[in-house]
Formats: C-alpha cells, sequence, structure tokens
C-alpha cells in the first residue's frame, strides 16, 4: 500500500509538471488560461491525496481553496480580464517556443540533479514532491522572463506559487493559519493586479511590457 501511495503522488506531481511545460508551449492567451486552470485542478488532486496519505485533515481545505480559488476563480476573472481590455490573444515568447522549451528540460534535470542528493534522509514522499515542485517554480520562473504579456506573466507568477504549495504540502504539511494566509495572499495580489492592467491598458492602450518599457524609453 506504501508503494501506491507513492506511485500515485509521484504520478500526480509529476503530471503537474508536465501541465507547467504545456504553459510554456502555449502561445494563445485564452488557452494559456485554460492550462492554468488545469494546473490548479492537478495541484488539488496532489494535495487531497497527500492529506490522505498523510492523515492530515487540514490540507483537504487547502485543496479546497486550490480549487475554489485557483481553478475556479482566477481563469474566470483572468477570461473577464482579457475579454474586458480586448488584449491581443497571441502571447509572444522571448526566443521562441523551442528554445524555451529546452531551457525548461534543463531546469527540469537541474532541480532532480539538486534536490535528490540533498534530502536523501528526507521521506521518500517528501523527496519526490521536493523535487517535482522545484522544477515547477523554475518552469514558472522561466515562464515569466520569457512572456512579453504582462497576463501571461501573472500566470507564471501563479503557477510558481503553485510549486512553492505541492512542496509545501508534500514535505510536513501546512498550518491552518498559512492557508488561510495564502488564500487571502493569492486574491489580494490578483486583485491588485487586476486593477494594475485595467490602469496600464487605459494609459498606455497595451499590457506589452516590450512596448510599455519602449514608451518609457521616447519619454526620456
Amino acid at each position: 500500500m506504501q508503494h501506491l501511495s507513492l506511485d500515485i503522488a509521484q504520478l500526480l506531481a509529476g503530471g503537474l509538471v508536465l501541465v507547467s511545460f504545456m504553459l510554456l508551449y502555449q502561445d494563445r492567451l485564452s488557452g494559456l488560461i485554460n492550462i492554468y486552470a488545469l494546473h490548479a485542478f492537478v495541484l488539488t488532486l496532489s494535495v487531497a491525496w497527500q492529506a490522505y496519505v498523510q492523515d492530515a485533515p487540514h490540507l483537504y481545505l487547502t485543496a479546497a481553496i486550490a480549487l475554489i480559488f485557483k481553478a475556479a476563480i482566477v481563469p474566470f476573472s483572468l477570461h473577464a480580464i482579457v475579454k474586458r481590455l480586448r488584449i491581443h490573444r497571441t502571447v509572444e515568447v522571448v526566443g521562441g517556443i523551442g528554445l524555451t522549451m529546452l531551457i525548461g528540460m534543463f531546469l527540469m534535470g537541474l532541480s532532480l540533479v539538486v534536490m535528490l542528493p540533498a534530502t536523501t534522509t528526507a521521506d521518500p514522499l517528501a523527496r519526490e514532491d521536493l523535487a517535482f515542485a522545484l522544477a515547477i517554480v523554475l518552469l514558472g520562473l522561466l515562464m515569466m522572463v520569457t512572456r512579453r504579456n504582462a497576463v501571461s506573466q501573472i500566470i507564471g507568477f501563479m503557477s510558481l506559487e503553485n510549486g512553492l504549495i505541492l512542496a509545501a504540502a508534500g514535505a510536513d504539511g501546512m498550518p491552518l493559519v498559512v492557508e488561510i494566509s495564502v488564500a487571502l495572499s493569492v486574491l489580494v495580489a490578483f486583485i491588485v493586479i487586476g486593477i494594475f492592467l485595467f490602469r496600464i491598458r487605459e494609459r498606455f492602450d497595451t499590457v506589452d511590457l516590450f512596448e510599455l518599457d519602449r514608451v518609457r524609453g521616447e519619454r526620456q
């Protein structure tokens, strides 16, 4: 039974990494938002499984928060923002998708090489989750660096945060107060980001960060 629990946990965490690569590959904004919803849903399943394996009921609350906020409210709100602001639906990738995917595979290998030897004394379940979580964090950072659109960078940031939740849930679980604070911080950050997007669009008629840099350079 222990081997089955470990296999399912690895399958879910590995699935989360796979969806992170799908985020890197996607160049349509609507598709990007939908894949992020899938990312959050897989996180929900992974955390719920950790709650079952660890016999930690409070982790079910974490899974519920991920399902409600990350897999439902945030994607719905992003779709509404994209529609309201009439943001261009194609996401430009710095360096191209092929190069980005190669860098992503390198970061995936790096996370395994760094994390697995460093956690040899840890529980096998936590050890694998930490390695996968580091890969998700690095892939989220890569997405933020290689995307020109502000909305896609927001999705990169939130996928990065999903990796942190996976790491915390897989290691020792999270106290209830941390789960509530994570939910509130995500909600507040999303509200602030939404306000900034509306203001940027209203002021510059674009959310392309390279275009904003060009406008700033012309005004200096």
